[in-house]
């Protein structure tokens, strides 16, 4: 064999006869599968590549690239027979082996990420994460937001987990910068803002309740309720109520109902802790300008959730006003502020959307009921309102107060009233279908205490609200 050498480095030609399994040609061949297989990737594979810990596309263009220059000067080094260094660390076939080695492990690397191991939101992959998710919801189309969804349900736990409560933001700007929110924690701060957007709200609820499962689950676990989830609790609900698909028409109970109706997972987690629900303070709260809207389907589910938060507070802590429960009250009399439609209509029907919620509210009126009657009347309760708020008595005496009222704009024609007025009413609150506990007394005389305080007011005052009432009694 020809060589010649300089001190301790003898080089020799390279054979063109050595044996050759990865060249250049094998290297564009497999580039171009890979490349098949990146653009046909699907939303979550891309989402998955672009929220891992390393930089997977700009590392695999390096590596690419150097494995084709390399491969490229291989075979022109093979054809030309230029002289290599003679050794035994690198052979030619250790060589191709090397480069083979280093155009695999790219394509595992991305295979890893993409299927095997999916990346959860962490301290390394927190900038990367955020960045990924920033972009998904600027484009905003929904067939990408509803797998993007999906995908964050892995990592919802720790995006709770590594969140800033209201506390750290004001002990961050007290202290010096030592004390500082570090990097993962601003991510997931930042990436609760960014699912509170509308449209992503929407995709979570119409394609991925699960994500929002995971959440809530997290937050109870962790109470912190006082991170950045205002705006998507009140999101996730009113698109909910909006979409009669959801998990709150899906989670109903009753006999056609199966195991996740029985069971009720989601909303369990979000409205069955009322520590949470009061702390969050906006689950309760209904779009402004869709809530009049809304219809007996709607209202019911409304009225359920609302049910499993009473019921919680009134078992566990009766004490104590609660600002969410006073906001769904106030939300669930607008329920019958279109009733004076019904007014003087001859030809109504008894499915009339305006009649069907109002039986709603009845029937949410004699559960609440129910579940005091089972708790029974505290201790030191009085039959006369102390204070401004009250207790969860006067609320609902207030509530029976102001859909009597709205019931009181309907005054012909005669069988419509009298259907209204004494059997949906006042023979479901008051009369024979209504329930006799001692917490039902209770409320019944604060809601005469209410009505006798109304119409004494007209003495000084004379005004429609009064005289509704009292042509309401004199009605029914």
């Amino acid at each position: 064999m020809v060589e010649f050498c300089y001190g301790f480095v003898c080089f020799v030609p390279l054979a063109s006869s050595e044996p050759k399994f990865f060249g250049f040609s094998e290297f564009l061949a497999g580039l171009a599968l890979m490349v098949l297989a990146w653009t046909m990737a699907d939303v979550s594979y891309r989402f998955r590549v672009a929220t891992a810990p390393i930089s997977l596309r700009r590392w695999t263009f390096v590596v690419v690239s150097t494995v084709g220059i390399l491969s490229l000067l291989t075979d022109l080094w093979r054809a030309e027979q230029w002289w290599v260094p003679r050794g035994s660390v690198f052979t030619p076939a250790s060589w191709q082996a090397f480069l083979g080695a280093l155009f695999l492990m790219t394509f595992l690397s991305w295979a890893w990420f993409a299927f095997i191991r999916p990346p959860v939101f962490g301290r390394t992959n927190a900038k990367n994460f955020r960045r990924a998710l920033y972009d998904f919801a600027l484009k905003g189309t929904p067939a990408e937001l509803s797998v993007v969804a999906d995908e964050l349900k892995k990592s919802a736990g720790k995006i709770v987990e590594f969140a800033p409560e209201y506390k750290d933001f004001v002990e961050s700007k007290r202290s010096n910068k030592s004390k500082e929110l570090s990097v993962v924690a601003c991510c997931a701060d930042d990436i609760l803002m960014l699912i509170s957007e509308r449209k992503f709200c929407k995709a979570i609820v119409d394609s991925s309740p699960a994500t929002a499962l995971e959440v809530y689950k997290a937050i109870k676990t962790t109470k912190k309720y006082s991170i950045r989830i205002e705006v998507f609790s009140k999101n996730i609900v009113n698109y909910a109520l909006l979409n009669r698909d959801s998990f709150l028409f899906q989670e109903v109970g009753g006999y056609d109902s199966g195991l996740i109706g029985h069971t009720k997972p989601l909303s369990q987690a979000m409205f069955s802790d009322h520590e949470m629900v009061e702390k969050i303070g906006s689950m309760f709260e209904l779009d402004l300008w869709g809530e009049h809207s809304f219809e007996t389907p709607q209202w019911e589910a409304y009225c359920r959730i609302v049910m499993m938060a009473y019921e919680d507070k009134v078992n566990n802590n009766f004490w104590g006003g609660s600002r969410s429960l006073w906001s769904a009250g106030t939300n669930i009399q607008r329920a019958v502020f279109d009733l004076y439609k019904l007014n003087g209509v001859d030809d109504y029907t008894l499915i009339d959307d305006g009649i069907k919620k109002l039986k709603v509210v009845v029937d949410f009126i004699k559960e609440l009921m129910s579940v005091f009657d089972k708790k029974g009347v505290p201790k030191y309760i009085t039959l006369k309102k102390e204070g401004v708020i009250g207790t969860h008595f006067d609320d609902v005496a207030k509530l029976i107060f102001e859909v009597i009222h709205s019931a009181g704009a309907v005054q012909s024609p005669w069988s419509l009233c009298w259907w209204l007025h004494h059997n949906l009413i006042w023979g479901e609150i008051f009369g024979g279908f209504s329930h006799g506990g001692d917490a039902s007394k209770v409320i019944r005389h604060k809601f005469r205490r209410l009505i006798y305080d109304e119409i004494q007011f007209m003495k000084k005052t004379p005004n429609y609200k009064g005289a509704k009432f009292v042509g309401y009694f004199l009605m029914s």
